[in-house]
């Protein structure tokens, strides 16, 4: 662990243009310390005046080594946490020594540095219990005290500027919440914000920055840090994740540490740095040493880990292995340290949800760290890259539906199966019949498929406590019928024995174990790859029992283009009956870049001759569950209505 720490604190992290320092990294040993030949500045101890809490008030002010009273400077107020007072960074952080060695190094811009009492009220010390209802409600009563109080005590008597633009606020725990609280809170006063291990003060993301537009606009940097160990993380990740879903650019550095002053250091270390210069934007998601623990980890594993640019570190215990890499479409090769582990870091790995395998002296096995999919024929590990446009799958405050395990005996197949069946909130509490969609997975998937990697329950959820699509009972089924599954072996009898199973197996189960409506108005037939072909086979078929088709990523065979083949000729001369009873004949592809797409064009242009009507849509990505998701995101929009 030691080496692979050392290696990743190794790695350069490139400066924004027009920095004066060439690199940003951790900071080095010794700079919070004093030392010969370093240029100090001078702390005063000053009161000012709180008419917010009625009484003289503490704080201390660091200014720069060579201040001039002529000159003018910026100015960065940094808070202490919830059991300290303005002297709480003197004594655990040495910010002067930092400023000072950052200074000497001509690192950062000469500031002026308050260090504030965020405790607003007359007794502000930090005694008793910390924790009061009265001492907790005083930090957020400081926000009054710092705008009207201490920000024009600090104007009138040290010569700085008064803009927004030189203007910073930071903190550290408690000090952090109350940074992004304020700072984000009056972007009219700041236009530079830090927290570091900001604590549960924190406000909720939306009510932190409900105006993206305007925060994208005002912001200089915001910049956000933790350690990895901190129980807090939570609170710094919630606020990263929001800013990234709505693309505010900021800087999200995780490093090995705790709730402590080694960490809080480092954040001082490194936002000064970026202060009241030109910030590259878009090169701020390569400031982190760790990157954050995947959501498909399995609880407490900290790797896989994603970097904010979606570089993905892979980490695993393999001391008797002579090779070992992560296949992730591509092979990465892995590098072992001395304690018997192996590290990669990837390229920058696309949104959404991908499989992979450990590939340990040529044998594809699962990650332990990892939570595993039914994918690719076999159990596989599975990671989830973070999507700015996936709030549409995230999970919400709302009421939510369930997922249900369900076995069956097939009639039609001589032999028990399972399903996963999605009833939307309420169900058990109402007596309404439902409209149901039947959902198909692709091949190497079962009917795991849509239920996990394909989040069906969230999307629902979402769209139905929106009113964008109605309440429905979804049935994801499982489409392998047997032999070596998948594509492999595809062909008519395969299709006729899905149909089968479909309409005397699964449809019959459904109505009898389900409270649903029984008609073709309320049924949907939709699939992916494999049951997009099982869709356009049984759907196109049986027109009569469905009233919207959902293909998704998929279209019959390039080499099957005669009007006399059986999918066309069936459909040719019953192409009135089709487009009479299909209220959606709904096509979509994942861009060009899906394997699909040319089998897609090719169907679509026959479907022109035919006279067949269909709408067709293309989201980019591929053959792949960010594609499929969204697909079900449109298509169940449309149905019922």
């Amino acid at each position: 662990m030691k080496e692979f720490i050392s290696l990743l604190m190794g790695i350069l992290l490139f400066a924004p243009a027009g920095n004066a320092q060439e690199i940003l990294k951790k900071m080095p040993a010794g700079y919070d310390v004093a030392q010969a030949g370093v240029p100090i500045g001078k702390i005063d101890s000053v009161t000012y005046r709180s008419n917010t809490v009625g009484t003289i008030r503490k704080a201390l002010i660091y200014k720069p080594p060579g201040f001039d009273k002529k000159k003018k400077y910026p100015v960065l107020y940094l808070l202490h946490g919830i059991g300290g007072d303005e002297k709480e960074w003197l004594k655990g952080g040495n910010p002067h020594l930092i400023l000072d060695h950052l200074y000497a190094e001509k690192k950062i811009e000469p500031m002026i540095v308050v260090m504030p009492n965020g405790r607003a009220m007359k007794d502000d010390r930090a005694e008793g219990n910390i924790m009061a209802p009265d001492k907790v409600a005083a930090f957020a009563t400081f926000e009054r005290d710092l705008l009207t109080d201490l920000i024009p005590f600090v104007e009138g008597k040290y010569p700085v500027l008064k803009d927004r633009e030189h203007r910073a606020i930071a903190g550290l725990s408690m000090g952090g919440g109350q940074a992004l609280n304020f700072g984000l809170g009056n972007l009219d006063q700041f236009a530079w914000v830090g927290g570091f291990s900001s604590a549960p003060n924190t406000r909720i993301p939306t009510e932190l920055m409900p105006d993206p537009d305007q925060a994208r606009k005002k912001l200089k940097l915001l910049f956000i840090s933790c350690g990895d160990n901190d129980r807090l993380i939570t609170f710094s990740k919630r606020t990263h994740d929001y800013m990234f879903e709505h693309q505010i650019p900021h800087v999200y550095y995780i490093e090995p540490g705790v709730h402590d002053f080694k960490v809080w250091k480092n954040g001082l270390y490194l936002f000064s740095q970026f202060l009241f210069k030109p910030v590259d934007q878009a090169s701020l998601s390569k400031y982190t040493i760790l990157g954050t623990r995947a959501e498909t980890n399995i609880r407490t594993a900290q790797y896989p880990q994603i970097l904010p640019d979606h570089r993905v570190v892979f980490r695993v215990k393999a001391p008797d292995a002579q090779k070992v890499q992560v296949d992730l479409g591509r092979k990465y090769e892995m590098q072992k340290d001395t304690s018997g582990y192996w590290t990669v870091t990837t390229d920058s790995i696309g949104k959404g949800f991908h499989y992979y395998s450990l590939l340990i002296d040529g044998v594809a096995l699962a990650d332990p760290a990892s939570e595993t999919f039914y994918g690719m024929g076999r159990m596989a590990s599975g990671i989830e890259i973070p999507y700015r446009n996936g709030g549409y799958y995230a999970l919400r405050d709302i009421p939510h539906g369930d997922i249900r395990l369900k076995r069956y005996f097939s009639r039609a197949m001589g032999t028990w199966r399972e399903m996963n069946v999605y009833t939307p909130p309420g169900y058990d509490s109402s007596t309404e019949k439902y409209p149901v969609l039947y959902l198909l997975h692709g091949g190497g998937e079962d009917q795991r498929g849509w239920a996990k990697q394909g989040k069906t329950d969230l999307i629902l959820d979402n769209l139905i406590s929106e009113g964008k699509a109605k309440p429905m009972v979804i049935v994801m089924l499982d489409g392998n019928m047997g032999g070596s599954g998948g594509i492999a072996g595809f062909n008519e009898n395969v299709l006729k024995q899905f149909e089968n199973e479909l309409k005397m197996g699964v449809i019959p189960f459904v109505e009898s174990s389900f409270r649903v409506e029984t008609d073709a108005k309320n049924r949907a037939l939709a699939g992916l790859s494999m049951g997009g072909l099982q869709t356009l086979y049984a759907g196109i078929k049986n027109t009569e029992m469905f009233s919207s088709l959902g293909v998704f990523s998929s279209g019959w065979f390039a080499n099957n283009t005669a009007l006399s083949d059986p999918q066309y000729a069936f459909m040719k001369s019953n192409a009135e009956k089709i487009n009479g009873n299909l209220k959606n004949f709904w096509v979509s592809m994942g861009g060009e870049e899906d394997i699909a797409f040319k089998n897609c064009q090719i169907m679509l242009a026959k479907f022109d001759e035919m006279g067949v009507k269909y709408k067709y849509s293309e989201y980019p990505g591929g053959h792949s569950w960010p594609v499929w998701r969204h697909d079900l995101f449109e298509f169940s929009q449309l149905l019922f209505k």
